[in-house]
């Protein structure tokens, strides 16, 4: 089976094709904001690439998330719309295990957080197991002061990933058991999103395309933004 996995959860948009032969061809963009306008052509410059008919896409499997609102609804929608068009199902995995799953041989805690804007992070921390990490909590919406606290509890060596993790990295500059990974850990991996659906693939762990939500942990800025109007109003 061949498995079409797309990722749009923060700025970087990314989509990949692959199966029991692995990852045959992945792409990833960041212009920004502009989910809508990348994901149908990185889409179909991949296919291309790995000389793949949309016909042959057995699943889908999009990052439901955490991560940017519009990104999300842009990845998941784009997602449903070819599963249902092609008639097959779809696999849902969270944005901050695709985080966790590039350093799954790390012995240290791993820390994942995205950019949730406002000041605030996405986490969950994952420990290594026997063929991948095993999630001890999360997926969480937290502060970098309230995160840079908890890790420094835990006075365990830990390795933080993730875009939100290299911009506030100056939260956790003071901590010595803590490393922020590079720039190529800080986004979630369409290849990565692939290898796990696969993996899911194999048990028929699948959901219809009407039943897959996004995991959103916060309500969008414009209903906030709204709510805080109203509340101004009536007082």
């Amino acid at each position: 089976m061949l498995i079409l996995g797309i990722t749009t959860s923060t700025m970087q948009v990314g989509c990949a094709i692959g199966g029991h032969e692995g990852v045959l061809a992945s792409v990833h963009s960041s212009r920004g904001r502009r989910h809508a306008e990348s994901l149908a052509p990185s889409i179909d410059f991949l296919r291309h690439q790995a000389r793949v008919e949309l016909s042959e896409i057995g699943c889908v499997a999009v990052d439901v998330g955490p991560g940017l609102f519009t990104g999300l609804r842009v990845g998941i929608a784009a997602g449903k719309a070819m599963a249902h068009a092609l008639r097959i199902p779809m696999i849902g995995v969270t944005s901050l295990d695709l985080l966790a799953f590039p350093v799954r041989w790390s012995p240290r805690l791993i820390v994942t957080a995205i950019d949730a804007r406002r000041g605030e992070l996405f986490t969950a921390t994952y420990r290594q197991v026997p063929g991948g990490v095993q999630r001890l909590s999360g997926p969480q919406l937290s502060s970098p002061d309230d995160l840079a606290g908890e890790v420094e509890a835990t006075r365990e060596d830990m390795l933080l990933v993730g875009d939100g993790a290299r911009r506030y990295c100056e939260a956790f500059a003071d901590l010595s058991n803590v490393e922020v990974g590079d720039q190529g850990l800080a986004h979630p991996s369409a290849a990565s999103l692939v290898q796990l659906a696969h993996a899911r693939a194999l048990r028929e762990d699948f959901v219809k395309s009407w039943e897959l939500e996004p995991l959103y942990l916060r309500r969008p800025d414009a209903e906030i933004n709204w709510s805080t109007r109203d509340a101004r109003e009536a007082g």
